[in-house]
């Protein structure tokens, strides 16, 4: 059986992980995502693999909004945590963005361009 589960131990949270990600990481888009991702490398440590997702107020002025989109984007990750894990490792830390001032009209849509962005890293 799988494990849907999306613990505190999985999202990424500390201000030195998120800074460290931005300066080295790397950036990947598919359509109206875009992920940043840092894998575990000898010089950089990373012991577990953590997960975050942020939603720009640039393209979403109301918070709630915002914050459908952030479920919707946790949800899939959570769901699909098994071909992100695939495409990306088990060791990395990552940032999922949405990047367009769309409100995506259903989750399948919101799905379908996460697995597409997994597919694309697989390649």
């Amino acid at each position: 059986m799988q494990n849907f589960k999306y613990p505190v131990a999985e999202k990424l949270k500390k201000k030195i992980e998120i800074g460290l990600l931005f300066e080295k990481g790397k950036w990947r888009t598919s359509g109206n995502l875009r992920i940043i991702v840092l894998k575990d490398k000898p010089a950089l440590p990373v012991e577990d693999g953590k997960f975050g997702v942020s939603v720009s107020k640039r393209y979403f002025k109301k918070a709630v909004h915002r914050n459908r989109v952030k479920r919707l984007l946790r949800e899939c990750y959570r769901l699909h945590k098994d071909i992100y894990r695939e495409a990306f490792g088990e060791k990395t830390l990552a940032m999922l963005f949405w990047v367009s001032g769309e409100m995506p009209k259903k989750f399948q849509d919101v799905e379908a361009q996460f697995i597409k962005l997994c597919e694309a890293q697989k390649k």
